[in-house]
C-alpha cells in the first residue's frame, strides 16, 4: 500500500511517499535533476511499486523547492539536509526497517556521493553527473567524451564492412589516421575544485558499500567513466548496453532486477 506523508527539513515541510512492505531492508529513492518524486514519466513511482511488491519498503520524496515540498530549490549540491531528513523520516515511518539502501540516478547519484557520511547501509549509483553545473540546467557537450569516440572508431575498424570500405578506398585513410591520433592524447586532469574531482575524491573514501550502474551509451555515464576511471576498479560496476539515461522502456526491467539483487545481498 502506498501512503503520502510529510516531514520537516530546516524549517520546510517536504512531501514524501512510502510504499509499504514487510521486508527489513528498505530502498530510499533520491530523484535527479528537478524531477518530482514520481520521476520521469512516473518511472520512479512504478519502480517503487515493483520493489515493494517484491517485499522491500520504498521511500521517495521531493527535496526543498521541488514538487509538493516547501522551501527554496538549491540544487543537488545543497540537498544533503534533505536526504538526511528523508532517511530519518523513513526510519520513523517504517520502524521495522533495519537497513536502508539509497538509489540515485544522474545528479541524485552525485548528491549521494558528495553528502557522505549519511546514515545509509548501501548505495546504488546510476550514471553519476560529473559535468560542472546542475543537471537540470547545464547542457551536455555537443560531442561524446573522447573515450566514447575512440571506442566507436575501434568498433568500426573491427567491422568487416568498414574494413571493406577502407580497402575499396571509400574511406579517407589520412583523415581516419588523424582522427585516431588526436584521440590518443590523455584527457586533461579535472581541476581540484571541479565536480568530477570532488566525486572522484568522495568515491575514494566512501564508507557504505556501493554499486555503480551505467548505461554505456549515455553521455553522462561516458563522461563519468572518463572523469572517474579509478571508481571502475574500486566499486562493483553493472553495465547495460543502452543510451537510456533513465533506464526507460525495456531497460526498466534490467534496473529493477539489479536493484532487487542489491537489496537482497
Amino acid at each position: 500500500m502506498r501512503h503520502q506523508l510529510s516531514f520537516a527539513c530546516d524549517g520546510a515541510v517536504l512531501a514524501a511517499s512510502l510504499d509499504e512492505a514487510a521486508g527489513s531492508t528498505g530502498l530510499l529513492i533520491v530523484s535527479g535533476g528537478n524531477e518530482i518524486r514520481s520521476g520521469a514519466h512516473r518511472g520512479m513511482a512504478m519502480l517503487a511499486g515493483r520493489i515493494a511488491g517484491a517485499g522491500h519498503p520504498v521511500f521517495r520524496f521531493d527535496r526543498r523547492g521541488i514538487g509538493d515540498s516547501e522551501g527554496a530549490n538549491g540544487g543537488f549540491e545543497s540537498s544533503g539536509p534533505d536526504i538526511a531528513a528523508a532517511i530519518a523520516a523513513f526510519r520513523g515511518a517504517a520502524a521495522h526497517v533495519s537497513r536502508i539502501v539509497a538509489f540515485g540516478n544522474c545528479d541524485a547519484a552525485s548528491a549521494l556521493l558528495l553528502h557522505q557520511p549519511l546514515a545509509l547501509d548501501g548505495l546504488i549509483i546510476a550514471n553519476p553527473w560529473t559535468y560542472d553545473g546542475d543537471a537540470a540546467e547545464a547542457a551536455e557537450p555537443a560531442l561524446p567524451p573522447a573515450s566514447a569516440i575512440r571506442a566507436r572508431y575501434l568498433a568500426r575498424l573491427k567491422d568487416p564492412k568498414s574494413l571493406l570500405r577502407l580497402i575499396k578506398g571509400e574511406v579517407d585513410f589520412r583523415k581516419l589516421v588523424r582522427g585516431i591520433s588526436a584521440l590518443k592524447a590523455p584527457p586533461a586532469p579535472s581541476a581540484p575544485d571541479s565536480l568530477a574531482a570532488r566525486i572522484h575524491g568522495a568515491i575514494a573514501v566512501l564508507g557504505p558499500p556501493a554499486t555503480i550502474m551505467l548505461a554505456t551509451g549515455d553521455r553522462t555515464a561516458q563522461a563519468f567513466m572518463e572523469n572517474c576511471p579509478s571508481a571502475l576498479s574500486r566499486l562493483p560496476v553493472d553495465r547495460l548496453a543502452s543510451a537510456s539515461h533513465s533506464f526507460a522502456g525495456e531497460d526498466a526491467d534490467w534496473l529493477f532486477q539489479r536493484i532487487l539483487a542489491a537489496l537482497e545481498t
